[in-house]
């Protein structure tokens, strides 16, 4: 082994030696799980053994160092048997058997089994979950908020006409009107309070940055409850996914798994700048609300002299600041969520794709032995090829196609947060504005509210335009906002290009 020689050479030679048959490493070299519930797979792997099978009080155990009578009473014990029929290999043969049976590369460590890495997802799902729940409370608070506005138009008409006309034949439909308007308000209110109650949600960091497999992701425990992390640089790992034609099927999907928990880990971080900027729209409806109550107590205390409304009058210039700033909070979260989901999404764009790496541009100049082989079909394949590494496949491949409609999603969160500065700037402007117009300048101090208002409301309005802009651009690239759209119905029995679909247009929808 020193003088390098051929390995099948190197194995006749421990076995004429030893006086026992050699094996290879081979994926179909498999245990049952019966033995495999009694041994710890990181021990075997210092100690270089592996047991195969255990028939009538005798197990089958590949070694690499044979005799050892103090490791063959120690296998025995392990598992429960009375003899050992020995087979030699290789250290990194028997490395790579264990490896098999952890589900990873050679030179991965076992947290990088594909049941770690289906775990992990099913934890990024969850979260996906939780925040598809908190947006859906955050749109119902915002519905409560559309509530509250409407009651504040039924209670300023109906406070604006008794004011104006006193007790008269119109007094009824006043009351029922205020009635209306106090009742919405506080129907939509109980509607903002879960939303209020779920609080600001930050995202953990930027998205890491996919490897294709060099690294991968794994769970983590701290004193902060579960999360994950990405490892260092796997060794030699750069160079097998080069080489994807040299790879085993299972080699393949092992691969596959970790590029489609990283997909899983960008969708995931998205979601959550998502949920921000949600929470940024709520907050600004609500500020728009205060503003919709500053306004209404602004025109009444400054339209009608000073008397017993004016207590009114003031208590609702107050409760509408204090609304205003309540909401106006979640503004620089979510322009600072919208900065960082950009970053990420620039990032995105600029990488390679699993597309581009499985299917690579014909300008390339890339060795043959190197560019993904085609699946090929032939009577003993069908369908477990389709079923294994070609399905693997298809689900990585669906996995960045969802990453790219994340993405564009997010864009478009970005561009409805825009539109809702836009919107409260422009309720800012219209207070102001509206203020300033009906009562002129006749007092300095209110025409500087008046202008403070109106500089804000504009604003707002160009910095909420500023984030529009670019989503306009996005949805007129991609096919998902306009054009047709196909549904392929899948049947993993046959290569894809086979499967049927239905195309449906845009006026079908």
């Amino acid at each position: 082994m020193k003088r390098q020689a051929p390995k099948h050479k190197a194995l006749q030679l421990l076995s004429a030696q030893y006086n026992i048959p050699f094996v290879e490493y081979d994926e179909r070299l498999l245990a049952p799980g019966s033995i495999l519930q009694k041994v710890d797979l990181a021990q075997l792997r210092e100690e270089l053994w592996f047991p195969l099978s255990i028939h009538e009080g005798t197990a089958t155990v590949i070694v690499s160092k044979p005799p050892d009578p103090a490791l063959d009473a120690a296998m025995c014990d392990i598992l429960g048997v009375d003899s050992l029929k020995l087979l030699i290999a290789l250290p990194s043969d028997i490395i790579s058997i264990i490896e098999n049976h952890q589900d990873v590369n050679s030179g991965f460590p076992s947290s990088c089994s594909r049941t770690s890495l289906a775990r992990l997802r099913n934890w990024f799902a969850d979260y996906r979950v939780m925040m598809a729940k908190h947006r859906t409370i955050l749109a119902k608070g915002r519905t409560g908020l559309a509530f509250m506005r409407t009651g504040i138009a039924f209670i300023s008409v109906s406070l604006s006409l008794f004011r104006l006309f006193g007790i008269g034949y119109l007094t009824v439909p006043e009351i029922l009107l205020l009635g209306c308007g106090i009742v919405m308000v506080f129907d939509g209110y109980t509607w903002y309070l879960p939303a209020r109650k779920i609080g600001r949600k930050t995202v953990s960091g930027m998205i890491t940055e996919p490897t294709f497999g060099s690294t991968f992701l794994e769970q983590s425990d701290s004193t902060d409850g579960a999360g994950y992390r990405r490892t260092p640089l796997i060794p030699g790992a750069q160079q097998a996914r080069a080489q994807w034609n040299r790879l085993s099927p299972v080699q393949k999907r092992r691969f596959l798994a970790i590029d489609r928990t990283d997909m899983a880990e960008e969708r995931s971080i998205l979601a959550g700048f998502r949920t921000i900027l949600a929470q940024s729209r709520t907050g600004l409806a609500f500020t728009r609300t205060g503003i919709a109550f500053i306004g209404l107590g602004i025109a009444f205390l400054r339209q009608f002299h000073a008397g017993p409304w004016t207590v009114f009058d003031s208590v609702l210039i107050l409760t509408g600041i204090v609304m205003m700033l309540e909401g106006f909070h979640w503004y620089l979260p979510g322009r600072h969520a919208g900065k960082y989901s950009s970053d990420g999404l620039e990032k995105a764009q600029k990488r390679a794709s699993i597309w581009e790496f499985m299917f690579p541009p014909f300008h390339r100049h890339i060795s043959p032995n190197d560019l993904p082989s085609p699946l090929q079909i032939s009577g003993t394949h069908v369908p477990g090829i389709w079923g294994t590494t070609g399905l693997a496949l298809e689900r990585t491949l669906i996995a960045d196609r969802r990453n790219v409609k994340a993405r564009l999603r997010t864009v478009m969160a970005q561009s409805r947060t825009g539109l809702a500065f836009i919107r409260t700037g422009t309720s800012l402007f219209s207070v102001g504005m509206g203020l300033q117009v009906f009562f002129g300048f006749q007092n300095i101090f209110w025409t500087c509210f008046n202008m403070v208002l109106i500089g804000l409301g504009l604003m707002l309005m160009a910095d909420g335009t500023y984030w529009h802009f670019p989503a306009e651009k996005i949805k007129k690239q991609f096919p998902y906002c306009y054009g047709d759209m196909e549904i392929a119905f899948p049947d993993y029995g046959k290569p894809s290009a086979d499967w049927s679909k239905v195309v449906f247009n845009h006026e079908d929808m």
